[in-house]
């Protein structure tokens, strides 16, 4: 009986063209950008006190002093998801944002044990695709929350899921502020304390990954199956104009 089982190492199901091989070169050696790493920053907070948003400012403060230029986005008067044409001109000022960074940071109040609906709009204004770019695809990502009572790690955790699926690059490190409300003086900033230590901490990491993949951001999402999606468009319109 003869066997006709396929080699293990044969790939009947690839297709040749559009399988490339690691390329050292480009990964390894890419041309190295000089601009400050662009570094946008969400809260999910809009109460005159938001302490997200002081927790991001002060965040926003430790970048700048390492080198980025960061923007911070105010939520006040975004509207709903697909409440309003995407032309709305708080949501072209997101995405318009989103496009331009090359790293992210959001931070979150815990509220009813997860991220606050604020931050969850501005995250689902921020589309996968938009005109043939992916605006969030390959940026780097810190995610922080602020606690009203005890140390607790739900929205942050929510947020690593959001990232994920956004095709960030979430860092490992994160930031939880718990009983936020002893954590900042009368003018808003940080008190000492092991907290702050924490968010210098994440937004050092988040800088020395930005640095390390913001070069190489094309190469690293560049995939096998939206390669071999192209040839076919491809060759479908070659087809139909020999038609």
């Amino acid at each position: 009986m003869t066997d006709t089982a396929q080699p293990m190492d044969s790939f009947p199901s690839l297709v040749e063209e559009q399988f490339q091989p690691i390329d050292p070169e480009v990964l390894f050696y890419a041309p190295r950008s000089t601009h400050p790493p662009r570094i946008l920053m969400l809260y999910g907070s809009l109460r005159e006190r938001s302490y997200s948003r002081l927790a991001t400012e002060e965040a926003a403060r430790i970048l700048r002093r390492l080198g980025a230029e960061v923007r911070i986005f105010n939520p006040a008067g975004l509207p709903l998801p697909d409440s309003v044409p995407a032309d709305h001109p708080k949501v072209k000022e997101l995405r318009e944002l989103s496009t331009w960074s090359e790293g992210q940071v959001w931070c979150s109040p815990e509220r009813h044990g997860s991220m606050t609906g604020i931050m969850k709009a501005q995250i689902d204004w921020l589309p996968l695709s938009l005109g043939g770019v992916r605006p969030t695809q390959g940026r780097t990502l810190a995610v922080m929350q602020v606690c009203g009572g005890s140390q607790s790690f739900n929205a942050v955790n929510q947020l690593r899921v959001l990232g994920r699926w956004m095709r960030m690059v979430t860092i490992p490190n994160q930031s939880s502020v718990a009983k936020a409300f002893n954590e900042f003086d009368a003018e808003g900033r940080m008190k000492p304390s092991p907290y702050y230590n924490r968010i210098v901490d994440v937004m050092e990491e988040l800088m020395k990954f930005t640095l390390l993949l913001r070069d190489r951001t094309d190469y690293l999402t560049d995939r096998y199956s939206e390669r071999l999606e192209s040839a076919e468009e491809v060759s479908k319109r070659v087809n139909q104009k020999s038609i």
